[in-house]
């Protein structure tokens, strides 16, 4: 299991590290729920977690296909990457029929829907600087022409990021 810690990340390359490690660490049924602003790093987190594991990539942003699966290379787990943030409905987490046993499964902007399946995950908080108006439209839409807010991602690369790994919880139900 990851221990709770708080990580001052510098650069992106930074960032990718610190997926490293925690990648090579993560088995199958681990569940890891990212947040944090567009361009915070979810997916160069993720991108290093998916070279930890060992997995087929490239991992990218599954922002308009919801949820990609990399078999593993190694024998290990598959990582599946999930964004939550056009789920219009937390029920519809579920609907995804992941492979929550056999897999590691890395949900961004999941915290709201991770509680419809599991009763405990991997908690990720990245917070990075935010400032004026730029910053904030920065955080509500990619650029213009972008496919992707990977794009993002590279515009806001190495300002530093402050990154808190918890233990994430469900709600009792009833």
């Amino acid at each position: 299991m990851i221990e709770a810690a708080r990580h001052v990340v510098e650069t992106a390359e930074d960032m990718h590290a610190l997926g490293v490690e925690l990648g090579s660490r993560l088995a199958a049924g681990d569940l890891v729920v990212l947040t944090g602003p567009l361009g915070a790093g979810k997916t160069t987190l993720t991108r290093g977690i998916g070279e930890g594991l060992g997995v087929r990539g490239p991992v990218q942003s599954p922002t308009f296909v919801i949820a990609r699966t990399h078999p593993s290379l190694v024998g290990g787990a598959p990582l599946v990457h999930v964004d939550a943030y056009r789920l219009g409905d937390p029920r519809e987490f579920d609907d995804l029929d992941l492979d929550l046993d056999r897999s590691v499964v890395v949900v961004e902007w999941g915290r709201d829907v991770v509680a419809t399946v599991a009763d405990e995950w991997i908690d990720i908080e990245i917070e990075r600087p935010t400032g004026g108006a730029d910053d904030q439209e920065s955080e509500t839409v990619a650029p213009a022409g972008s496919d992707s807010v990977d794009a993002v991602d590279a515009d806001v690369a190495d300002e530093p990021r402050v990154v808190v790994v918890t233990a994430g919880r469900a709600l009792p139900r009833g």
